[in-house]
């Protein structure tokens, strides 16, 4: 974890670089409290993960010497192909549409998304076809 904390950490100190020429040559205050904000958006967990890194074992991936086969994990099982997750999708598009559009692209949205919630709980309930 110590590269992705030193990564993040990286992207918060060119932020609060850019934010401090950013400050400094303009004289507009919204743009330098948004450059602030994207240098704690890398700060708190480029923190976070460096706290992390020095009290856990070294990870394999954390290893130079390691090879792909030290770093490999249990493989689970993974779902198969599924049509449900396009079609729950396509509801909550056309949801969203309903902002723009009316009421009447939520009624289509809604029942995509409830024919595939149940389209997904059949499926995993017989295993689904890959």
């Amino acid at each position: 974890m110590k590269v992705e904390a030193v990564f993040l950490l990286f992207i918060a100190v060119f932020c609060a670089i850019v934010a401090a020429i950013y400050w400094g040559t303009s004289y507009e205050q919204s743009g330098t409290v948004m450059l602030a904000a994207s240098c704690l958006l890398g700060l708190l967990p480029g923190s976070y993960y460096l706290w992390w890194s020095r009290r856990m074992d070294p990870r394999a991936e954390d290893d130079p010497a390691g090879t792909l086969e030290e770093g490999a994990g249990v493989i689970g099982a993974f779902p198969g192909s599924s049509i449900w997750p396009f079609v729950f999708g396509l509801g909550a598009a056309l949801i969203a549409l309903a902002f723009v559009f009316g009421v009447w692209t939520a009624t289509f949205g809604g029942s995509l998304i409830v024919t595939a919630v149940i389209g997904i709980i059949v499926e995993s309930r017989r295993g689904g076809v890959i």
